[in-house]
């Protein structure tokens, strides 16, 4: 499962992670974008200790796409520094694998 992988992006609001989420979807970064809100983040910032609620982004891409996704993340997420976590699955089903790769082929790629 090498070029799969599964992708945390965290976004401040709904509105931002239904937006990143689509525009990843649309511009064919991700093959799908799972959005859970709820999720709470602690962390240091600027010397301080920090807590923001936000939702938490799952997409799903090929490692060939990560390049481009962390270049367009940079520009389109509102946070200084975006989270962006790629992690690799060690399974994943046959089927879901080929949805995936067909779905993230860059526009008029083979």
């Amino acid at each position: 499962m090498d070029g799969a992988r599964v992708v945390l992006i965290s976004a401040p609001d709904q509105d931002t992670a239904e937006r990143l989420a689509r525009e990843m979807v649309e511009q064919r970064l991700a093959a799908c974008v799972n959005g859970l809100p709820g999720a709470f983040s602690i962390y240091r910032w600027q010397g301080s200790i920090e807590r923001a609620s936000e939702v938490l982004l799952i997409a799903k891409t090929d490692a060939a796409r990560m390049p481009e996704l962390l270049t367009w993340l940079e520009r389109a997420h509102p946070y200084e520094v975006p989270e962006c976590i790629a992690l690799s699955p060690s399974e994943m089903s046959p089927r879901y694998r080929e949805w995936l790769e067909q779905e993230t082929q860059p526009e008029g790629g083979a």
